[in-house]
């Protein structure tokens, strides 16, 4: 029970790998908060989580953000672990991109989570917990995904310097980037439709030294690992889930 009595906000909580995540601190003895844009999946995540709180909250609007933390500050008091989450994809090659676009992918992959952990930290102490979801997009060119690389590679340079600036408040903040992992966000990207997302999945798997997708739940063990104190000597890092992809292949 590595988060008994541990206050935890899973920004993205609704699905996939943040629905993973909050369930898996919960069943390790955390008071679970989570948010996500869908009001049906959220009362879904909540039900499902014994004890967990929803909130209808858009990432992308930091306001919203900030009165989720002020209704976790009313019931709890602070914020031991936050988990920043909340991203969507978004596929397109450089001819096709439109500005619409762009503005809606960095708005929540990397301005949005920038605010949330301005926002959240104000109620964080000693000994607080900062995990959020980066991308292997961030440490490797594939075609057509240009617009999430950037924002995915700008929220890993970001962190890394929050991460310093954290230290002085015994703050750890760490990333852990995913591979091709079989989400309801892979079926999100604005311009795919169904069999291009199969083709997209087939083409991963491919090139997975590990030959296969991963799952949210590996994910989950992967951020509750970075954000338990097993591991309390480590900051600044970005743990690659990615079955061996950037590394290996």
């Amino acid at each position: 029970m590595r988060f008994k009595d541990k206050v935890v906000l899973v920004l993205g909580g609704n699905s996939g790998m943040g629905l993973a995540s909050a369930q898996a601190f919960a069943a390790e003895g955390a008071r679970v908060h989570l948010t996500g844009r869908n009001q049906q999946t959220i009362d879904a995540a909540v039900a499902a989580i014994p004890g967990s709180t929803g909130y209808a909250a858009d990432i992308a609007d930091p306001a919203a953000t900030e009165r989720v933390v002020q209704q976790v500050e009313q019931t709890d008091g602070r914020i031991d672990v936050l988990y920043i989450n909340a991203g969507v994809g978004g596929f397109a090659p450089l001819e096709a991109i439109t500005e619409q676009d762009w503005d809606f992918v960095h708005a929540i992959n990397l301005r949005g989570c920038v605010f949330a952990l301005q926002k959240a930290v104000r109620i964080m102490g000693e000994g607080g917990a900062v995990v959020v979801t980066g991308s292997i997009g961030a440490h490797g060119p594939l075609e057509g995904n240009g617009t999430y690389a950037a924002a995915k590679a700008g929220l890993a340079m970001a962190m890394k310097v929050f991460a310093k600036e954290l230290l002085p408040r015994k703050i750890r903040l760490n990333m852990v980037s995913p591979g091709p992992i079989d989400t309801p966000l892979l079926h999100r990207n604005p311009g795919m439709g169904p069999e291009d997302v199969e083709k997209l999945k087939e083409m991963m798997i491919q090139n997975i030294p590990m030959h296969r997708m991963g799952t949210s739940d590996e994910v989950a063990k992967a951020v509750l690992f970075l954000a338990s104190d097993d591991a309390s000597f480590i900051t600044g890092a970005d743990l690659l889930v990615d079955g061996g992809l950037i590394e290996l292949g």
